[in-house]
């Protein structure tokens, strides 16, 4: 018997939306990752993009369990000697919350060229308002 190995013309890439209003980052990071993975759908296959497109709103809502809201840090190297910058969760809350966002799900993704190409597949805004309507994306409650 052989294994069966889908087709790209096999798989059907849907779209979501996930409403982040209220939510906990790391657990909905793990669940966006494997969306965008494929994990979700029978037809996964590890060295193929079999997932779907996901559009995250009210990344400004999202929330932190414990005492990270102060103590966690976010590193940026500008590449000059000296140059190492950091920030804490409460100052990029404010400024950035969709690269807080992009960070987590980005580490809970393969460190290779697919899930470089995977994270190409997500798409983050602040508030509830995205501009994908034309794609008829369903609403995914995590």
């Amino acid at each position: 018997m052989k294994t069966y190995i889908p087709k790209l013309s096999d798989l059907n890439k849907k779209w979501y939306v996930v409403d982040l209003d209220g939510k906990v980052l790391g657990r909905q990071a793990g669940q966006i990752a494997r969306i965008l993975m494929g994990k979700n759908k029978p037809q996964f296959t590890p060295h193929l993009d079999a997932g779907d497109y996901v559009i995250v709103v009210n990344a400004q809502k999202v929330v932190i369990t414990g005492k990270k809201m102060f103590q966690k840090r976010y590193f940026r190297y500008t590449g000059y000697p000296g140059g190492l910058r950091s920030k804490t969760f409460e100052q990029m809350i404010s400024s950035k919350p969709e690269d807080i966002i992009r960070s987590a799900v980005k580490g809970m993704l393969p460190k290779n060229r697919l899930g470089r190409k995977m994270m190409k597949k997500l798409f983050v805004y602040r508030g509830p308002e995205h501009p994908h309507q034309a794609q008829k994306p369903e609403p995914l409650e995590l």
